[in-house]
């Protein structure tokens, strides 16, 4: 419970907050870099709420869960699914969610409800929606959280920073190969695609690091490429960012050189990075349209749902000057739509790749080294 002794003006309230209120909310994993604070002590935190406060992206609130939707358990600092409630209190940070399989949302301008639009715990107001899934989870946010410095934002608490200046194109030639990996569309199969390659590569004995450079923040794909074999896995998130929709491009180009220079920092072999959805997305498609993009990367693999995607996409890569490795993904889950793709790609020398062929050695260090000595 909150102590009755609170400050208080005309636009804000702040009230103390209980410890042990705080330490039995759920809390998820776009927090959880404040959660290992809350977890170990919880003490001096306060909740500010009122008419005039306007929350921001990364802005960490506490809320109540007030209608079960769409998302019905909050994925947890340690990625456990927590089953969610009516009347349950999260831990959650404002967000701008991009997701075409889901929802387009916005950071709301005031604390007023809104909704759990991402399971990673992201709070925004659906703008959008689709057709095809259930309406979002509803939740009431009661203040923003704040400690003695201030508000509580993941940019604060994260381990790592972002250049603002966005600069690209400084990447030393005796570094780490970096290997992009984008596609046609979100579910386009760019995380498996991303995790077969980092499982083929260091079965063929080389280091691997892995990273996620856009996206809505959820502890799935960094999982996925731990497991797979990345010996260091970053995404967006450690760097403050519970999501990169809205994102000017300059700071897309200072998180993308910023996440790739932190994990080359152990000097691996490789260094594997995914974009999230797809390349007309507007924070991916200007990132790849950047000239200095190209000197970043020294092999792309692009994931596609079908061959005319794969085609498309492909030669957009192409004509930014960026060196396509191989198509995969989706599409090579079908022997009649895999042949479909080799038929189309055939005029050019952009191999098609079964997802899980990947894994294969052989075929992993192949694609990557042949691209990066041509």
């Amino acid at each position: 419970m909150t102590t009755l002794a609170a400050t208080a003006t005309a636009a804000r309230t702040v009230r103390t907050l209980d410890p042990r209120r705080l330490r039995a909310a759920k809390l998820a994993y776009t927090t959880r870099h404040v959660a290992e604070d809350i977890a170990t002590s919880g003490t001096g935190y306060s909740l500010v709420a009122g008419d005039g406060v306007v929350p921001r992206a990364g802005d960490v609130v506490l809320a109540r869960v007030t209608a079960i939707g769409k998302h019905t358990r909050l994925e947890g600092p340690g990625s456990r699914r927590q089953l969610l409630f009516p009347g349950d209190e999260v831990v959650v940070a404002y967000g701008a969610r991009y997701a075409p399989d889901q929802f387009l949302a916005e950071v709301p301008g005031d604390l007023g409800p809104c909704h759990l639009v991402a399971a990673g715990g992201l709070a925004g107001t659906v703008v959008e929606q689709h057709a095809a899934i259930a309406e979002a989870t509803s939740i009431e946010p009661l203040g923003l959280l704040a400690d003695a410095e201030g508000a509580v934002t993941l940019a604060r608490t994260a381990p790592y920073g972002v250049d603002a200046r966005g600069r690209l194109g400084d990447r030393p030639t005796d570094g780490p190969l970096v290997v992009a990996v984008l596609g046609t569309s979100m579910n386009s199969g760019k995380s498996t695609t991303l995790a077969c390659l980092v499982n083929g590569l260091a079965a063929a004995g080389l280091v691997v690091s892995a990273g996620k450079a856009t996206g809505t923040g959820a502890g799935n794909d960094a999982h996925l490429f731990r497991d797979a074999g990345a010996t260091r896995v970053l995404d967006f998130t450690d760097f403050g960012l519970p999501s990169t929709y809205r994102l000017r491009p300059a700071e897309v180009r200072g998180l993308w050189s910023a996440l790739v220079d932190e994990l080359a920092l152990d000097r691996p072999d490789v260094v594997v990075v995914e974009l999230a959805d797809g390349l007309y997305q507007g924070e991916t498609s200007a990132l790849v349209a950047d000239p200095s993009f190209a000197t970043e990367v020294d092999a792309v693999l692009f994931a596609a749902q079908d061959a005319m995607g794969a085609v498309a996409g492909t030669t957009v890569l192409r004509e930014h000057g960026l060196p396509v490795a191989a198509a995969s993904g989706v599409v090579t889950s079908s022997p009649l739509a895999t042949g479909e793709t080799r038929r189309a790609l055939a005029a050019s020398d952009v191999p098609v790749v079964g997802t899980f062929d990947l894994r294969d050695p052989a075929v992993a260090t192949r694609l990557v080294r042949a691209r990066t000595s041509a």
